[in-house]
């Protein structure tokens, strides 16, 4: 990117970026769309983010709109971040529906999965529930989505590198879920993968995914306006079944909505039940 961003061209893009995804960028973030963008208007001859968007008013639904998209919500991730929302599932959600004794798979939902930590942490959180408490708990479906094609293909593998797999894993979930691949990277195991689906999904778009009886969606509300928020949390009550779960990011909080949900304290952690 050879021109600075003028604040025309900073805000038509806040534009394209809210209206495609969601995403709501604050002021003074040009640095980050420089950083994110440099390498697409490299590879596309573009020398200014005015000539990308007029190249993506153009071409409309493409292929660079897609790559823009996703290095715009690309983020890292770590395995079990912030902790509480898996004890949570393996101390009150698991014991909680293994009771209730239904015909029907557990179905969970990990919404804006990245590449796969979440909802392979999730598989993990099953399996040890399982060898704990044997036959308690019934088939068990994890959906994960995201709406970066880079960060599912990742997922998918489920082939991690050392640098990765450090970021909030123990070595003894390591060796118990995890074996080394041919290129030295690390392999998660057939029995905690087949638990998991991926799936491309833009959370602003319909849902075709069916009911769910927990939904996590973690540290992505943050970056929506307040009117997206409320209607993806109205969305997601409607994906719910009836006493099924939502479970936010530690920073993430429902504002409102409380014909929809109903706030349950874990202490520590709070997570709500649909009403």
């Amino acid at each position: 990117m050879k021109a600075e961003i003028t604040p025309q061209e900073y805000e038509a893009f806040k534009t394209f970026l809210q209206d495609a995804c969601g995403i709501l960028l604050g002021d003074n973030k040009q640095y980050l769309v420089k950083s994110r963008l440099r390498r697409i208007l490299e590879e596309n001859n573009l020398n200014s983010l005015g000539e990308l968007l007029d190249r993506l008013k153009r071409v409309g639904r493409s292929g660079l709109r897609e790559l823009v998209i996703d290095a715009m919500t690309t983020n890292e991730t770590l395995w079990f971040r912030d902790n509480h929302p898996f004890r949570i599932l393996q101390d009150k959600l698991l014991p909680e529906f293994a009771e209730r004794n239904s015909l029907q798979p557990l179905r969970i939902w990990s919404a804006a999965c990245s590449t796969g930590q979440e909802p392979y942490s999730v598989g993990m959180v099953v399996d040890e529930f399982r060898r704990n408490r044997p036959g308690k708990l019934r088939d068990v479906k994890i959906i994960a989505t995201d709406i970066s094609k880079s960060v599912l293909e990742v997922a998918r593998r489920g082939e991690y590198e050392m640098i990765a797999i450090g970021r909030g894993l123990s070595p003894e979930r390591q060796q118990q879920f995890f074996s080394p691949s041919a290129n030295g990277g690390w392999q998660i195991k057939p029995q905690i993968k087949a638990m998991v689906e991926f799936k491309e999904l833009n959370l602003l778009e319909r849902y075709m995914l069916g009911k769910f009886d927990i939904i996590m969606c973690r540290n992505v509300l943050i970056y929506f306006s307040a009117d997206l928020k409320k209607d993806i949390l109205t969305r997601l009550h409607g994906a719910l079944n009836p006493g099924g779960y939502l479970i936010l990011g530690a920073s993430e909080s429902l504002n409102g909505l409380p014909d929809l949900y109903e706030m349950v304290q874990c202490h520590p952690g709070i997570i709500y039940r649909k009403r």
